[in-house]
Formats: C-alpha cells, sequence, structure tokens
C-alpha cells in the first residue's frame, strides 16, 4: 500500500484551524503546533485507519526537520522502521524532547484527536504496551491531501464537519461565530411578549439577544424582560410598569444591571440580574452584594433573587479572565451551549455536601 501525500507542517497547522473553528470541542489540543506535527508524523508512516500501520507519541518527538523534507516512500519506510528501535544517546534535531511524548499522548492524542473522533486506537494492546497504538481516521487524513485546495478544500471541510461534529458542536461553532463577526446595523431582539428591539451590533448584543430568547424561555417558567442595556446605549429598553408593579427602582446611574429578567410564574415571583459579559463585567462578589440591596429595596428576599453571568463561550478569554472572580450562589451560562447552566454552589453547612446527595 502506497503511503499518503504529505502536506508541510504549517499547511497541516493552517487546516487544522478551519476544521476546529472557535467553539470547537477541546479546540486548543487539536490546533496548536503539536498537534500538526502529530498528524504529519501519521501521514509520513502511513498512520491511517485501515493500513495497520500505527505510531506511538515518542515517534513525533523524534522527528526532525531534516528528516520531514525527505518525502520518497523508501526513505519514509526506513525513519518508521528506525523510529521504532531503542535509541541511546541524543538525537540531534528532533522535534521535541524525550518527556514530551506524555504531553503529546495525553493532551493532544487523548484529551483532543480522540475525544473529536480523529484518530483510532489500536485494539487488543495492554495498557502499558509499548507497541505504537494510533492511526488518523481515514475521512479525517483525507482533509490533508495537497490535492484539495480552495473551494474546493472548504466544501470537503465543511462536509466533514457536518458528518463528524453532533449538533451540539455545529451549535456552538456557529454561536462563536456570529458573536466574533456580529454585524450590520442593528441586532433585533424578540421580547417574551412578542415585541422586539433593537440592539446595537457586537459580541455583547449577540450575548444579550441569546439570553432574552433563549435562556429565558428555558429556565424560567414565565419570563418577562424588566431592563435591558448595552454598552453604547445604557438604556436599551425598560419596562417601568413592570418594574414598579413589583417595587423595583432601576436607577441608569446606580449599580446598572446588563439585564433584569422576572419570572411571573411562580407563586413568589423570581428576580433575575444577569450580567453580559463579553469582554469585562461578571457577578463578583461586590456587584451581587450591591445588586441584593436593590432587590431587597424592592422587597425581594434572597430565595425570591438569582444572578447570573452570560458568556458567548466557555473557551472564550473572557470566560477565563473573569472565572477566579465570579460570586459564588450565581449561575454561569454560555450561549453557545444553552441546554446548560453552572451553580457556583455556595457550600454551607445546611446545603448539600456529598456527591450523592447531588445525584438523587
Amino acid at each position: 500500500m502506497s503511503l499518503p501525500p504529505l502536506l508541510p507542517v504549517p499547511d497541516i497547522h493552517q487546516r487544522l484551524q478551519s476544521i476546529f473553528p472557535e467553539g470547537s470541542p477541546n479546540r486548543a489540543n487539536c490546533t496548536w503546533e503539536i498537534a500538526a506535527k502529530t498528524v504529519f508524523v501519521m501521514l509520513y508512516v502511513g498512520a491511517v485507519e485501515g493500513a495497520d500501520i500505527w505510531i506511538r507519541p515518542d515517534q513525533v518527538t523524534r522527528m526532525t526537520d531534516d528528516q520531514a523534507s525527505k518525502a520518497d516512500e523508501a526513505a519514509r519506510h526506513a525513519w518508521t522502521e528506525e523510529s521504532l528501535k531503542s535509541s541511546k544517546g541524543e538525537l540531534p534535531g528532533r522535534w521535541y524532547a524525550v518527556n514530551t511524548r506524555e504531553s503529546i499522548r495525553d493532551d493532544t492524542i487523548r484529551a483532543g484527536f480522540l475525544a473529536n473522533g480523529v484518530v483510532v486506537e489500536r485494539g487488543g494492546l495492554p495498557t502499558t504496551s509499548p507497541s505504537p497504538r494510533y492511526a488518523l481516521k481515514g475521512d479525517f487524513a483525507a482533509l490533508f491531501d495537497p490535492a484539495l485546495q480552495g473551494t474546493k478544500l472548504d466544501a470537503t471541510i465543511a462536509t466533514w464537519q457536518g458528518d463528524n461534529l453532533n449538533a451540539g458542536a455545529l451549535a456552538r461553532i456557529t454561536m462563536v461565530r456570529k458573536g466574533a463577526v456580529a454585524g450590520g446595523d442593528h441586532i433585533m431582539v424578540k421580547y417574551p411578549s412578542g415585541e422586539t428591539r433593537r440592539m446595537a451590533p457586537g459580541p455583547s448584543s449577540v450575548i444579550s439577544k441569546a439570553v432574552i430568547e433563549i435562556f429565558a424561555p428555558r429556565f424560567l417558567e414565565q419570563p418577562a424582560v424588566i431592563f435591558l442595556s448595552e454598552s453604547r446605549n445604557k438604556v436599551v429598553s425598560r419596562d417601568d410598569d413592570l418594574a414598579k408593579a413589583i417595587g423595583l427602582q432601576i436607577r441608569a446611574e446606580k449599580n446598572l444591571p446588563d439585564i433584569v429578567l422576572a419570572d411571573l410564574g411562580p407563586k413568589h415571583p423570581l428576580l433575575v440580574f444577569i450580567e453580559v459579559v463579553a469582554t469585562d463585567g461578571p457577578v463578583t462578589r461586590e456587584r451581587k452584594q450591591a445588586l441584593t440591596e436593590l432587590a431587597q429595596n424592592a422587597g425581594f428576599p434572597a430565595e425570591h433573587v438569582v444572578f447570573a453571568t452570560a458568556f458567548l463561550d466557555r473557551s472564550d478569554s473572557a470566560f477565563k479572565k473573569a472565572v477566579d472572580s465570579l460570586a459564588w450562589g450565581a449561575f454561569v451560562w454560555f450561549a453557545s451551549e444553552p441546554e446548560h447552566l453552572i451553580h457556583l454552589h455556595e457550600g454551607e453547612a445546611s446545603s448539600v455536601r456529598t456527591l450523592a446527595q447531588w445525584r438523587s
């Protein structure tokens, strides 16, 4: 069986960015340079599903630029055989140090490629076996054919994504892309009541739209929008009648929340404060205290007030920047994964203390 054609590492690296766009599960593990070099070595030795050829992570560490330039089949077969032998002494020009093999195995192959189903593992090997065990899936390896270029490459990648990324992953990618390129004259937001409001284009507006159109009906029994603001226009919309009816006094110049929702379904209405974070401004401990005071002044006891921070995606830098300052007892929601909700459990003595209780 002939070996697959080779694509240079920089080109593999570039294609991985397109194959796994922003929002893809475990994207970082699949798109960094080590991932590109791992794919290259698999192609170099012909470790593709169905060929019964496999690699060990340490083979990636042993590759050199000089060897990678030798693309004829004889050189590739010879290196494959040599790279599986025990090595004594230093290998000049090797891509990575010997101890990098664990990172390649755990972070790139297992957490990245195996998790996304683009690499197969050889069956029947004991866990501790030193035998090579990893190969690229055939349809994934085909994406690195040098003959694929331009629109044909784009179409092939799109087809692969549709066939191999699940609906949740595709929805997440779409939402992240939408947030990244949000533009146009305005973003139209549809309230639970059926009314519409215009917001200025931008990532914050994309998240706000998702909160009102997706979060609210999903997590509230009878949702209502009391207040909506945005970075450019402090007040997009406010329902003063509803706010006054429940005793809420919102002052735009003080403790202004991004979104205030009400759940009118329960016997005692629920007040929901949501901070929208595209760059900064989550529900911190101090912010939670200020908004709690606002709710208490309206006559809402703590048990009828909920706090949440909405982000575009959990891989987004805004979430990574804010995560250590998020208030305990609040919720976190991601527009790209709307079915899920994170609760930063307070951990009080009288509350749930064991995992078994959470599962019951």
